[in-house]
């Protein structure tokens, strides 16, 4: 079997973005259902905070990442939908996108439309199937109408610039919270129908007004412990607490009973990679985002771009909230 020699990005221990080390690696051929491809841009997202950190638990030495897009350079035994030559992106299980070039499962690998730029199809990936899952397959009871409210945390990051247009595109009215001005002028420029800044106003108290005291179907979180509570307040009766993060750092146990006395609530803790663990449903739900950017309801926003070889000041800028839209990381 031959191996090819790339960069890559490891940790051989939890802790800061100094654990960050860029190494050489032996990459193989592709086995039974797998592919190798050639990374034309990286993604860079929270969740490579939170494996980095060891808030989710992985085995160390550990290749960080989590999306990307590339060339396909090889094609292993029994997939079909990809061939050598192929434009394609992913977000995928397991880890390792931080490189130049790997080996790794082909069933949540896509081919990138044409008119779908690498840096886009790398920045887009886990954010846009993300947001895809939120608005389309995390629903409250009864689904979701023209004209509802739901509100949306964090909406001047990657999944909340991509939610605040799609939620726009389908006719939602979205309440999006920021913890700056300028970051709430952002969601709103994407299309939020309202914006809240949190560091200075109470978000429940805006959110009861906003709604005439109603209150929102669902609310989806990322934040976590920080906006937990306020956040069940901010529901209407039978509403749905989605929870798909943990930014501030993870939510404390609560008794379920409170949920009746808010209003018959729903609670869920969703993640990507449980939508995302069939083929078929992985390229449902990448074909309705890449329709969605191809027809301009959605656009992604690259804020930043760092080498490979810096991606420990991309950490910091991430955890220091110094980041907008989507990060990418060159190579």
């Amino acid at each position: 079997m031959s191996t090819i020699s790339v960069k890559a990005i490891q940790i051989d221990q939890t802790g800061g973005p100094e654990q960050l080390k860029l190494v050489n690696v032996e990459v193989g051929e592709p086995g039974p259902g797998e592919i190798r491809i050639r990374h034309k841009a990286v993604g860079l997202n929270f969740i490579d905070v939170y494996q980095r950190t060891g808030l989710y638990p992985f085995p160390m030495p550990l290749r960080l990442g989590m999306e990307a897009s590339g060339v396909i350079e090889a094609v292993g035994a029994g997939v079909t939908h990809l061939k050598v030559g192929d434009r394609a992106a992913y977000a995928s299980n397991p880890p390792g996108s931080y490189s130049e070039a790997r080996v790794m499962p082909a069933k949540t690998v896509c081919v990138l439309p044409d008119a779908i730029s690498f840096e886009t199809g790398a920045a887009m990936m886990l954010k846009g199937l993300t947001a895809q899952y939120l608005l389309k397959r995390t629903q409250p009871q009864g689904g979701l109408q023209p004209g509802d409210h739901v509100l949306f945390h964090a909406a001047a990051g990657g999944v909340g610039l991509i939610a605040c247009q799609w939620a726009n595109a389908m006719g939602l009215q979205l309440i999006g919270t920021a913890g700056s001005d300028a970051k709430c002028a952002l969601a709103k420029a994407h299309g939020a129908s309202h914006v809240i800044n949190y560091s200075t106003e109470d978000f429940l108290a805006r959110v009861k007004e906003i709604t005439g005291g109603k209150g929102v179907k669902v609310v989806y979180d990322s934040v976590g412990k920080d906006t937990w509570d306020k956040s069940l307040d901010c529901l209407s009766p039978f509403g749905l607490m989605a929870s798909f993060g943990n930014a501030s750092g993870p939510v404390p146990p609560f008794a379920p009973g409170i949920l009746g006395g808010k209003g018959s609530l729903y609670v869920t803790r969703q993640t990507l990679f449980t939508h995302i663990s069939t083929r078929e449903t992985t390229q449902a739900m990448a074909e309705d985002l890449f329709a969605a950017v191809v027809s301009g309801d959605v656009k992604i926003r690259i804020d930043q771009r760092y080498p490979l070889a810096d991606v420990q000041q991309a950490h910091r800028d991430l955890e220091a909230r110094k980041t907008t839209g989507c990060t990418i990381l060159t190579l």
